[in-house]
């Protein structure tokens, strides 16, 4: 049957927009991913071989222009992370060296300076995109949609459930309590720092979402998929990825299962503002019993 959709005409229809126009060149098509051989056996719009619930992410990678530069943009944001968290370790090591108990420094911007290097994840590939793309709104889909909001909060509620098991078995074998997350043995706020706390929180629910999806499910994800990366592989080399750039071995299995479900809202929607929403639900509980329990 013949693709009824080869005539785009420069629709915005994403469905139309799938197929490129008759006479374009095959080199400026843009990247049909992994999702096997594009558009075979279409009828009445829909591909036939193609499980019903990728057809959306297939449309959204077929409207994408050439992704290639994500693997750089995947480097250079964790690099400066890396490279920023260490150089910060060191400064405070120093800074901190035979410190008075009785006069200890103020917690509140010792938490907001470790999350310095986080900023670095996202931006890498937010300026790559705005170099050498159309910005991470078109070339990620950063701007959460209706649809994007609905598959997001399902799949952040999906993670909390493999992500507690997971923790509860690691802290009922574990003699030191399992799994203590990133701010553990932190003090309790003194008087006056509830601002700080409020600004931390804030960032581990909101902030982090961002800059750690755009790095992984935006930019390394996209480059993956340009160069067809079966869809699936994609989603465990991404999930790997996410749970070791919190280095935080003891709680990488639980990283990892929360991940997978973080990362099939990206693979269901083609778009990272699914997998921010959902980040950013799996995030909240812990944000609001940080900020009750330190506060």
């Amino acid at each position: 049957m013949e693709d009824q959709r080869q005539d785009t005409g420069g629709s915005d229809d994403p469905v139309e927009a799938a197929t490129p126009p008759m006479g374009v060149p095959q080199q400026a098509q843009p990247s049909w991913a992994a999702y096997g051989t594009p558009m075979r056996g279409v009828e009445d719009g829909r591909d036939t071989k193609l499980h019903t619930r990728f057809w959306e992410a297939e449309q959204v990678a077929a409207a994408r222009g050439d992704l290639r530069w994500g693997f750089l943009a995947f480097f250079i944001g964790f690099g400066g992370f890396y490279l920023l968290s260490l150089l910060i370790s060191l400064v405070m090591a120093g800074q901190l060296r035979g410190f008075d108990p009785a006069d200890p420094p103020k917690l509140g911007p010792l938490l907001l300076l470790a999350f310095v290097p986080n900023l670095l994840l996202g931006l890498g590939p937010a300026v790559l995109s705005w170099l050498r793309g159309r910005g991470p709104v078109a070339d990620f889909g950063l701007r959460p949609t209706l649809r994007d909001l609905r598959v997001g909060v399902l799949c952040g509620l999906a993670a909390l459930v493999p992500a507690w098991i997971i923790a509860f078995v690691l802290i009922r074998n574990s003699p030191d309590g399992g799994p203590q997350g990133p701010v553990a043995g932190l003090p309790v706020f003194s008087e006056g720092q509830t601002v700080w706390l409020a600004i931390f929180v804030l960032f581990i629910a909101v902030g982090a979402p961002i800059t750690e999806e755009l790095l992984v499910r935006g930019a390394l994800w996209g480059a993956l998929e340009h160069f067809r990366v079966p869809r699936y592989a994609i989603l465990i080399l991404t999930t790997m990825m996410f749970a070791f750039i919190h280095q935080e071995p003891d709680r990488m299995p639980l990283l990892f299962a929360a991940g997978l479900l973080l990362g099939t809202a990206r693979m269901i929607t083609g778009r990272i503002g699914a997998s921010i929403v959902a980040h950013a639900v799996y995030n909240l509980l812990p944000a609001i019993v940080l900020f009750f329990a330190a506060g």
